[in-house]
């Protein structure tokens, strides 16, 4: 990642945070789909100025969408079992192997579009910077090559519940009185262990079924293609 890249990626995580920071007032207004669209859109700054100046523009958001559409896809089919999703995985894959950049908008873009079954409300612009996020650390150059292995993905798989599961408590702390309190978030933090411990199961169920057969066929595009 060039210094420009990474200047670019802290500008848009800072206005992420904010538009989380400025929605908190604003949902009691309904206004956050106005908050998750400027997320949504936020995240799709990063992906296309890493490929400016490369060719194969098209085909990697051709790809991105395929995985885009898993995610959605998958948390569908899922949805009769609660919390065990396989979104998670798959962003997470998306971030490994097309970098942080495709992983961060394709967890963003599988929260908002997802929640037009599952329902979008106040916690929808928490859920795309959470995944948003976990794809994004999955994707960064330190760590890619750890979580092509068993060890790695299995720790990722848990590090991502845990993840995931602060940012939402961090909604459900603030949803109470648009406030932040410590005794807020500990009691969600506490009321939300049973939900963990399945994310995290089912993090690493998904991420051992679809690591290594994802993984290889997108290996296999970036080599035919040369795009990543």
């Amino acid at each position: 990642m060039s210094r420009k890249q990474a200047a670019v990626w802290a500008v848009t995580l800072l206005l992420s945070i904010g538009l989380l920071a400025a929605g908190v007032s604003a949902f009691r207004d309904r206004n956050y789909m106005m908050i998750s669209m400027m997320i949504a859109c936020l995240s799709c700054v990063p992906f296309y100025f890493s490929y400016e100046k490369k060719s194969g523009s098209t085909r990697r958001t051709v790809i991105l969408a395929v995985m885009v559409t898993m995610a959605v896809a998958g948390r569908l089919i899922f949805g009769m079992i609660p919390n065990f999703k396989p979104v998670a995985a798959i962003v997470t894959v998306t971030g490994v192997y097309m970098g942080a950049s495709a992983g961060f908008l394709a967890g963003s873009l599988a929260a908002l579009l997802s929640n037009l079954f599952f329902g979008q409300g106040p916690w929808t612009p928490f859920q795309m910077a959470a995944w948003g996020l976990i794809g994004f650390f999955a994707g960064l150059p330190f760590l890619k090559e750890f979580l092509k292995k068993a060890p790695g993905y299995v720790l990722y798989g848990l590090f991502a519940a845990v993840f995931y599961s602060g940012v939402m408590n961090l909604w459900a702390a603030l949803s109470i009185d648009s406030s932040f309190s410590w005794k807020a978030y500990g009691a969600a933090a506490v009321a939300s262990l049973p939900t963990l411990a399945v994310y995290g199961v089912s993090n690493i169920v998904f991420l051992w079924l679809l690591s290594a057969p994802v993984g290889k066929k997108l290996d296999r595009i970036a080599k035919k293609h040369g795009i990543f």
